[in-house]
């Protein structure tokens, strides 16, 4: 049994079309002890939220209530070792393909006889024998559905197919005896064209769910431990956390860890999409299935298997593709009643024919041409499909959709706010400037530097490491102290330093020269956070240091704009600031001086005077805002606080992945739109054209043969659209 949890996923056997899946969910919706189930035609999964903990009698009683309508379902548990999507499609391909080369070669020398040969009582007997193994052999998968969903007083488009050749195949039979035209070779044909569509279905199918199945074969399959001093190759199971892994150059990470010894630089594409390598030490983290570049490090293993990294974004994205668009409600609802409508139509069509034209076997070719031709699967496939393409496109690229409904969302954006620290920016100040009056440069940043190396403030670290970074060393200081908001003060080798505000200085004492204030408003006019130091009653110099801009952030914001989208950044610094950064990356709308819990208010104004937006951050304060936006975007590299409240996850800090999933959730919502279209627009024409609604222009279309092909070539076309969004760049 699972450990304690209220949300169980289910392998549903039996369904081969989307009312198929509306049965069981229906089904499992009734249940008292379901919250929620939603089932995945195109998945073959059901995902089921439990109102009471779940145990071995409840998950029976599920399981019961499904087999009473003729379907089965499998718990999934979270330690199995599953079948992948793509191999299960690619079996089901085998299977399909086996059974259609095996019809063809019954069928097609039926079909010769019918079309080529003069009639004879000897060619209608060879027509006879040929198709009865394609009907009840090759097309027995057909009727053993049909008669499961009989036997439980359901229908579904196996129980079409099977209705539709058996009328066919056994008024064939009447007909013979009666010496009257007859059927045999449609009822093969349809056999034969359904069995070619589901092939290249099931390949199609498989395509669009291999994104999954390659993130999880990204993964090492072993490891060497390093135990009792000893290195050890062992299977990447027998890895635990706590362990110490050696990964040497060229090796992939086996597990979640800390390095504990030497350094590196990691190729981290296949989670975040960010090509270029991260440089790592001791005391960093690094993650499963990532790529060890250069130096030979240890890992202490902190995650192995579901805690991972690597298979919390699988789940992540098999929960995305197995929920359901609210899009999807209407076809759903359609789908339901389908069949028997279908039946219903069928049956009013023979009686039409047969009366108005007393040609019986008109009538039952017509009937079983509309049987055919509708075809619900289109429906069922139409959104699902493009979900799990979209979603495992996004995955390679570092995007992770939580929830199928994020693509609707995102097609009604009109606004994208960017929180500036850590999103637009790096997040990591430097010291960019250093203006020295009345001393030496060396003495004054070695002073300036020792004093700001006391304070853990972001600033007075960037100062103190810009030092290091020139080469000068620091010294003790003594007498230390920090006033928060305006600066510090200390003694470092006899000489007591006061660095801060202008304000601070003036408190303290130190005058200012005209032109280290000229300078002063000059750096701060250009977006920097500056500051002054001196001693002896006066300022000796100015500083300044930055966040530098991301290399894509003006990129993104052009590619933004240019969906129609306006830009704007919410961000606690200065007006000055704010205003200075926002002119470099061309942004004209801006929030400064916003408190971290002011975010979300800011962006529920912009709600409320009409706005749909979109807001992109990645700290603990702006998880709020993450969750007040329409579509919250969650840089992944930022706290798991702010992930969870973000409807997306960006894998890597690069902003300009926040237009490329604005544009990605806009097309594949565009092709579900176009999905859907196409789906209801066959139906909706092609079974009034095959009841002969406009005979005799569309005549071809009342032959079942037609219709066969038609109904296959549906599901494929709707996958076949689907897939091309494995191409969006």
């Amino acid at each position: 049994m699972p450990e304690a949890t209220d949300s169980l996923t289910f392998e549903v056997e039996g369904m081969t079309c989307a009312s198929c899946a509306a049965r069981v969910e229906r089904v499992l919706n009734k249940q008292d002890i379901v919250e929620n189930a939603v089932v995945n035609f195109a998945g073959g999964e059901a995902r089921v939220e439990l109102a009471v903990p779940d145990s071995a009698e409840e998950i029976a009683s599920l399981e019961a209530a499904v087999a009473k309508i003729g379907y089965e379902i499998n718990l999934i548990h979270e330690d199995d070792e599953r079948v992948s999507q793509v191999d299960k499609y690619n079996e089901e391909y085998r299977f399909q393909l086996r059974n259609f080369w095996g019809a063809a070669a019954f069928a097609i020398p039926a079909m010769i006889l019918a079309m080529l040969v003069p009639d004879s009582r000897t060619n209608v007997f060879l027509q006879w024998a040929l198709v009865t193994p394609v009907v009840f052999w090759f097309g027995r998968q057909f009727h053993v559905a049909a008669a499961t969903r009989l036997k439980n007083l359901t229908a579904n488009m196996d129980s079409l197919v099977s209705l539709g050749t058996l009328a066919a195949y056994f008024f064939s039979i009447w007909a013979f005896s009666a010496e009257e035209p007859v059927f045999f070779e449609t009822s093969g044909a349809i056999i034969t064209f359904i069995l070619l569509g589901r092939v290249f279905e099931a390949k199609a199918k498989g395509n669009a769910s291999a994104a999954v199945t390659k993130l999880l074969e990204l993964g090492a399959k072993e490891a060497t431990v390093l135990r009792d001093g000893t290195e050890t190759r062992v299977p990447i199971d027998d890895v635990g956390r706590g362990d110490i892994v050696v990964v040497r150059p060229g090796e992939k990470i086996p597990s979640d860890g800390t390095i504990v010894e030497g350094q590196t630089s990691v190729d981290e594409s296949m989670l975040t999409g960010e090509s270029m390598p991260v440089d790592k030490s001791a005391g960093d983290g690094v993650y499963g299935a990532t790529l060890n570049q250069q130096g030979r490090v240890l890992v202490e293993v902190t995650a192995t298997g579901s805690q991972s990294a690597l298979r919390q974004i699988v789940q992540l994205v098999e929960d995305a593709q197995a929920s359901k668009a609210p899009i999807q409600k209407l076809a759903d609802r359609i789908s339901a009643i389908f069949v028997p409508v279908v039946i219903s139509i069928a049956t009013v069509t023979f009686v039409g024919w047969w009366l108005a034209t007393g040609d019986l076997g008109n009538a039952v070719a017509t009937a079983v041409a509309v049987i055919i031709i509708a075809c619900p699967c289109a429906l069922g496939l139409a959104t699902p499909t493009a979900i799990m393409v979209g979603s495992g496109r996004g995955a390679e690229l570092g995007i992770i959709f939580k929830g199928a409904e994020v693509f609707e969302q995102a097609r009604n954006i009109d606004t994208v706010v960017f929180d500036k620290t850590g999103t637009l920016t790096r997040g990591l100040m430097n010291l960019t400037d250093v203006v020295v009056k009345s001393a030496d440069e060396e003495i004054f940043l070695r002073l300036v530097g020792s004093l700001e190396s006391a304070s853990e403030h972001p600033v007075a670290r960037a100062v103190a490491l810009g030092v290091e970074e020139r080469d000068i060393e620091l010294v003790r200081v003594s007498n230390f102290e920090n006033v928060p908001g305006r600066g510090v003060k200390g003694t470092v080798e006899g000489t007591t330093l006061v660095a801060g505000t202008t304000k601070f200085l003036a408190d303290e004492g130190l005058l200012f020269d005209d032109a280290l204030e000229a300078t002063w408003a000059r750096l701060e006019s250009e977006g920097k956070t500056t500051f002054g130091a001196g001693w002896d009653g006066e300022v000796r110099g100015v500083l300044a240091v930055a966040d530098s801009l991301r290399s894509t952030s003006v990129q993104a914001i052009q590619d933004l704009s240019a969906m129609d989208i306006t830009v704007a950044m919410i961000t606690g610094d200065n007006h000055r600031t704010a205003e200075s950064i926002a002119g470099e990356l061309g942004i004209t709308s801006f929030m400064a001086e916003v408190m971290p819990g002011e975010k979300s208010t800011e962006i529920e104004r912009l709600q409320a005077a009409g706005a749909q937006v979109a807001f992109v951050g990645d700290g603990i304060n702006d998880a709020p805002a993450l969750t007040r936006a329409d579509l919250g975007m969650a840089i992944g590299t930022g706290t798991d606080i702010a992930i969870e409240a973000g409807d997306l996850i960006l894998m890597s800090g690069d902003p300009i992945l926040a237009s490329t999933a604005v544009s990605l959730a806009r097309s594949t919502f565009s092709t579900i739109k176009q999905n859907l279209f196409w789906a209801f627009f066959y139906n909706v024409i092609g079974i009034p054209i095959a009841a002969g609604a406009l005979y005799p222009f569309f005549q071809l279309l009342l032959n079942p043969m037609f219709a066969s092909a038609a109904m296959a070539f549906s599901s494929v076309s709707v996958v076949t659209n689907s897939l091309r969004l494995k191409r969006f760049r």
